[in-house]
C-alpha cells in the first residue's frame, strides 16, 4: 500500500490509497462518517482492476489528517475487539 495526498487543505483533502480496493475504503469511509467532525468522507475509483481509489474528506475543526488517523484508529479498535470475540467463540 502507498499513499499519496493528491490535494489538501486545512479541511479537506484528496488521498490516493494505491494498491487498495473497496474492502479497505468501505471500512475507512464509515468509520470517518462515524466521526462528528467529519462533514464528508467519499471515494472514486474508476475501475477497480485498473485505476487506485481517491478518497475525499471535508472536516469541520480538524485537520482532515488527524480524522484519517482516528478512523484507522477504530477500525483497529473494532478488529481487535472482533478477534477476541472471535476467540472466545471457538475454543468454547
Amino acid at each position: 500500500m502507498e499513499l499519496k495526498i493528491i490535494d489538501k487543505t486545512d479541511d479537506e483533502m484528496h488521498l490516493e490509497i494505491i494498491g487498495e480496493n473497496h474492502t479497505l475504503l468501505n471500512m475507512l469511509k464509515s468509520a470517518l462518517l462515524d466521526d462528528t467532525r467529519v462533514q464528508i468522507a467519499t471515494y472514486d475509483m474508476k475501475h477497480v482492476s485498473i485505476s487506485d481509489p481517491i478518497l475525499f474528506v471535508k472536516t469541520e475543526g480538524v485537520d482532515p489528517i488527524e480524522a484519517v488517523k482516528d478512523a484507522a484508529k477504530s477500525i483497529v479498535t473494532h478488529c481487535d475487539e472482533f478477534m477476541s470475540v472471535f476467540k472466545t467463540a471457538v475454543d468454547v
